[in-house]
């Protein structure tokens, strides 16, 4: 029986000062995953151990990306984490800094339900 996803949320994330890929890389699943709150557990006595979530992480540098770290700290389900290109590097011609911001899809997905609904 083949997964389906059940949620999609994006996040974004930055780091102003460090240019820390894996800061925002975090803050961005962060900001996914605080909108989404998932009762259908409490309700019809799926376990969360048979959700797998999927997050892809946009940046700028994606091998400065740790991603098992980054799937070990997700609260809920059997994770994954890749990093790709995206996000945006912002400099300031000012200050010198650059600004890392980091995107987020978090996807959960769980073992087709449709035998139990009609």
């Amino acid at each position: 029986m083949s997964d389906r996803r059940f949620i999609i949320e994006m996040g974004m994330g930055n780091d102003q000062y460090g240019m820390d890929y894996q800061k925002a890389a975090a803050r961005a699943i962060e900001s996914a995953i605080r909108r989404s709150a998932i009762p259908m557990y409490a309700t019809t006595g799926l376990k969360h151990t048979d959700m797998r979530v999927q997050v892809t992480i946009g940046v700028q540098e994606p091998d400065k990306i740790d991603a098992d770290a980054l799937a070990g700290n997700l609260p809920r389900g059997l994770a994954g984490v890749k990093a790709v290109f995206g996000g945006q590097n912002i400099f300031n011609p000012e200050t010198g800094d650059t600004i890392v911001v980091a995107t987020a899809a978090v996807e959960a997905f769980l073992p087709d339900q449709s035998e139990h609904w009609s």
